[in-house]
């Protein structure tokens, strides 16, 4: 049984800085019209931080639909064309003033695959050097500096509950049992 759906029309109900957004007209498998709703977006790259003494680097920030400050990874929208690599690091300098060295991919993370298709890259960096933050002027955060161990333990008691973070954290937790 086949079961990919076919777009017949898109149609743009909004189109953004960071989003747009669709409501296609498309076709089901077995041959009913239907409609699908979907958000565009660029992507994202992110990046977990975790220096010799097992310290991982967070930022901790207000989040205006959930009305509330996250603790979370570095992490940005990716520019139209850029490559995911460039923009974790960008970001990871932007956010806690941190230059890797290099950056290994952990995985890539498809958000909320119901109805977008965004996908952020988590990548980890393991050699870095400490330099000035340069915050991005609509951008309000503080870095927090706190054991790999406490961290993922925050995940447990709900103190961490972005998506992208909590999948680096554990990703990288799994890497080192092995």
């Amino acid at each position: 049984m086949e079961l990919g759906e076919k777009t017949v029309k898109k149609n743009y109900v909004f189109k953004g800085k960071i989003i747009n957004v669709r409501c296609d007209d498309a076709v089901l498998p077995n041959g009913k019209p239907c409609t699908r709703e979907v958000v565009e977006h660029s992507g994202g790259a992110s990046v977990l931080a975790v220096d010799k003494d097992d310290n991982c680097y967070l930022v901790k920030q207000f989040r205006y639909p959930y009305k509330e400050e996250l603790l979370e990874i570095p992490a940005g929208k990716l520019n139209f064309g850029e490559n995911p690599y460039d923009a974790a690091l960008r970001e990871l300098k932007e956010e806690t003033g941190l230059i890797a060295k290099k950056l290994e991919l952990l995985t890539t993370l498809y958000p909320s695959p119901g109805y977008t298709n965004e996908i952020i890259y988590i990548y980890l960096a393991t050699d870095f050097a400490q330099d000035e933050v340069c915050f991005d002027e609509d951008e309000f955060l503080l870095t927090v500096k706190m054991p790999f161990k406490e961290a993922v333990e925050k995940i447990y008691t709900g103190e961490i509950k972005d998506a992208k973070t909590i999948a680096a954290l554990l990703m990288r937790d799994k890497k080192q049992t092995f």
